[in-house]
């Protein structure tokens, strides 16, 4: 397996494997305003979240259990910004659609200028074949509130290439993620 740069990303964009797709890194916005960094790096994509946000509150005192996640954790926000509160986490879905070859797996992680905030994304892969919006776990491990912006960078995702096509993909096992397009709750 190797990583591939840019051109090749921007090759397998051309075949629709990224929706939309930004050819080049974008570090400000139509205003002119400075924005967190999206669009295609050096060896990966920076991907965006929408403005649609569930932010994890524990207004019920409920478990978390990821074998049946109480909906009522969770406050829907739509905004330009959220806040996620001191120590707890948000789920957004990207901006981008993905569509991932049979002889490729991804992996995402957190864009360093979060990260330097104590704003962590969850590390994710998205395997062979596989596809759909992505739902993001965004944490807050800072003991004060931390802003997300929507519609500007959010993590980054590296692109493997294998010389041979995976023996099973992740649509052959019919994963219960496939073709997702909200944020998406834990499946059993």
């Amino acid at each position: 397996m190797s990583v591939r740069p840019d051109s090749w990303i921007r090759q397998m964009a051309a075949k629709g494997m990224i929706t939309p797709f930004c050819s080049d890194q974008v570090k400000e916005n139509s205003l002119g305003d400075r924005v967190i960094s999206y669009g295609t790096s050096s060896y990966g994509y920076d991907i965006r979240v929408t403005n649609e946000f569930r932010v994890f509150t524990n207004l019920h005192s409920s478990v978390v259990d990821p074998k049946g996640m109480d909906r009522s954790c969770f406050v829907d926000v739509v905004a330009d910004e959220v806040l996620i509160p001191p120590n707890s986490f948000a789920l957004a879905r990207t901006v981008e659609y993905f569509k991932i070859p049979r002889n490729v797996i991804t992996v995402c992680l957190g864009k360093s200028t979060y990260a330097r905030c104590g704003i962590i994304v969850n590390v994710t892969p998205f395997e062979p074949e596989w596809e759909g919006h992505v739902t993001l776990e965004i944490s807050n491990t800072t003991p004060l509130p931390a802003k997300i912006y929507a519609h500007e960078g959010i993590a980054q995702v590296l692109f493997f290439e294998s010389d041979d096509p995976c023996e099973t993909s992740y649509a052959d096992r019919a994963g219960k993620y496939q073709s997702q397009v909200g944020i998406t709750l834990p499946r059993m």
